[in-house]
């Protein structure tokens, strides 16, 4: 059930039986860039360290073990051009332990959370701020460490080389960290409490009216809201950007990057998801099978792609000197999948791969929340059960190759041992 709260607020109730707990998310959404990045990072960790009545961590963490346990958490992610702020919080049904009121505790502690935050003197508590901001920098910079993470970002970074925003990843960077201060945090909670888009989901064994009259007591502006385009696309261009790196590293990073024109909700949407699950997606995908597993010259190799960005990328992990014969290999997949070398038994596993993938989803809560963020965002691309299921089986070679001849390479990332 959807209900409107306000402008730009909406609720989605998802009531099941399939689940004890119940599980509340706050979405803010607004427009991603570089310059908010870090800055909406690091208040989420000033959000949930602690607040104006709950002065200390400690005492915020005794305030969910009264509430029998309850999870929580405040974090960032991204969608295309969205920039997201997530607070969550998960609780057990109030009828499992004899207190019909626990939704409500639960909303109270989300209220005091997001509307009483640890702010004094138009500054947010300098000790935690100080601390919070060490911490988010020392993990910035600890991402370096994780060579298939930071491979992986180098590659955005030259996908998108053309956008300043894309190019940034939703917890931003060291750089646009260091300059924050107690102060500007004030400003950019301010004004996503008044300008960001919200959309409230309420999942378990629920009825949608109670649920809606608690939430709609939450003190929130009524003020017009930003609502951005979801969707990025950029320009297409002939120039294949390449970058060597090198750092202490035991196997080469080889990242691909290749533009695509299919986005979510698009009519050949089960396209893409096969041909990514032949490419790359699957154990029996012609990446694994060829390239790490008949050849040995991999240690992993996969696909993915981002359908809110128009990206397909590759990650694998490689000796540095087969680094050419790599690429060939990785080339020569997409070619067979461009002339329909396909078998039956492999177009049949994969369908049905991807199927149990889809109706493993249904039982996952925050995969339903965010089917039905998208829902609420692009309601256009709604699709039910019986026709994303239909959809997959319509997908022929032929679909298959069309699509595979319709992605281009546009960048190619190698992080690489280096020579001292």
């Amino acid at each position: 059930m959807s209900v409107e709260l306000g402008r730009g607020i909406n609720l989605e109730v998802i009531p099941t039986k399939k689940y004890k707990t119940t599980r509340i998310l706050i979405r803010f959404s607004a427009r991603h860039s570089e310059k908010t990045a870090a800055a909406r990072t690091l208040l989420t960790s000033l959000l949930e360290t602690n607040s104006l009545n709950f002065p200390t961590q400690n005492e915020l963490s005794t305030r969910l073990a009264e509430l029998y346990g309850a999870g929580f958490g405040v974090s960032v992610a991204k969608k295309g051009n969205i920039h997201q702020v997530n607070v969550g919080m998960s609780i057990v049904n109030g009828s499992y332990v004899g207190e019909e009121d626990l939704f409500a505790q639960a909303v109270a502690f989300l209220q005091e959370i997001l509307f009483a935050p640890n702010v004094k003197d138009g500054a947010f508590d300098e000790k935690t701020f100080t601390t919070e901001k060490e911490n988010l920098i020392a993990y910035l910079k600890s991402m370096k460490e994780d060579k298939q993470t930071f491979a992986s970002l180098r590659l955005q970074e030259l996908f998108f080389q053309n956008s300043a925003d894309q190019k940034v990843p939703s917890f931003g960077t060291v750089a646009t960290t260091e300059g924050l201060t107690a102060e500007e945090l004030v400003a950019v909670y301010q004004k996503m409490m008044t300008e960001d888009h919200i959309d409230i989901f309420v999942i378990g064994d629920v009825e949608a009216k109670p649920v809606s009259e608690i939430l709609a007591q939450l003190p929130f502006e009524k003020g017009e809201r930003v609502k951005p385009e979801i969707f990025f696309a950029q320009n297409h261009s002939n120039i294949i950007n390449e970058q060597v790196e090198y750092d202490q590293v035991v196997q080469a990073k080889l990242n691909l990057a290749y533009q695509m024109d299919t986005y979510y909700g698009d009519a050949d949407r089960f396209a893409l998801l096969v041909f990514n699950g032949l490419f790359g997606g699957f154990p029996h995908s012609k990446l694994f099978m060829n390239v790490r597993e008949k050849e040995s010259l991999a240690y992993y190799a996969s696909s993915s792609f981002d359908s809110f960005r128009g990206m397909l990328k590759v990650q694998t992990g490689i000796d540095q000197e087969k680094r050419e014969a790599v690429l060939r290999l990785i080339n020569e997949q997409l070619e067979s999948l461009r002339k329909g070398e396909v078998s039956t038994e492999e177009l049949a596993q994969t369908k049905a791969m991807l199927k149990n993938q889809f109706l493993l989803s249904l039982d996952n809560p925050q995969a339903l929340i965010e089917n039905a963020y998208l829902d609420l965002w692009l309601p256009q691309t709604k699709t039910s059960e019986e026709a994303f299921l239909k959809g997959v089986d319509a997908v022929t070679i032929d679909a298959v190759k069309k699509m595979a001849l319709s992605v281009e390479l546009k960048a190619i990332y190698c992080l690489e041992r280096s020579a001292s």
